[in-house]
Order: C-alpha cells, then structure tokens, then sequence
C-alpha cells in the first residue's frame, strides 16, 4: 500500500453561488464515507480562505524567521485535500476522480516518498 494525497489549489474552485456550495458537501462527505468503508482513508479536510491564521517558516537566513502569511510570490494556494492509502496508481486515480467530481473542480494526485523504515 502507498499514501497518495489528492488535493487542489483554491484558485481551481472557480466562482460558485452559496447555494451550489451547499450542494457538494454532502456529495463530499458521501466520497469520504465511502474511503472509510473502503478502509482507504487517512484524512481529508478543507482549509480556512480568509479567517485562518496562515504563516511562513523560513531557516534560509541561518536563523528562523517565521512570518504572517504566505510568500508573496505565491500565486496559488492549498485548499484542501485528501490523504488516502491504497495499492497503486490506478486506484489512487479512481478516488481522484471520485473526489474532483464531489467537489465539482479539479484535483491533483501524488504519491507520497517511501517512509524509511525503523532500525
């Protein structure tokens, strides 16, 4: 089994009325419901747009610098995702797809490096 994230950038959400917002939550949830009884799920979750506290770490000045918001450089930004464990590609595509159509915008997928194992 491999960890996959599938996530998108809030810039993909596209400009939706209240209403039809209200209306992909329950399709979400019923994907997330379904990952759990699959027993594929890890996590999912949506991040805060404007409320939340955002920060940047920076240790590239030799000390820590840590920072309100995002790099200003930064044209996109994390959204939400969805972390789920299952065999391979093709599968971790399949809930993609699953996931992007709930949502009703497009999502990503990668998979996550090897963790290395305990000595």
């Amino acid at each position: 089994m491999a960890e996959y994230l599938i996530y998108f950038n809030q810039q993909w959400v596209g400009d939706h009325t209240e209403e039809w917002f209200r209306g992909r939550g329950p399709l979400a949830m019923a994907v997330v419901e379904e990952m759990k009884d699959a027993g594929v799920y890890v996590f999912a979750g949506g991040l805060e747009e404007e409320d939340g506290p955002v920060y940047s770490a920076d240790p590239t000045s030799g000390e820590m610098l840590i920072t309100d918001g995002p790099y200003v450089e930064t044209k996109e930004f994390l959204g939400g995702f969805a972390l789920v464990d299952v065999p391979d590609d093709e599968t971790a595509k399949m809930w993609a797809g699953k996931v992007a159509e709930a949502c009703g915008w497009p999502h990503e997928v990668r998979r996550f490096k090897p963790r290395p194992k305990a000595k």
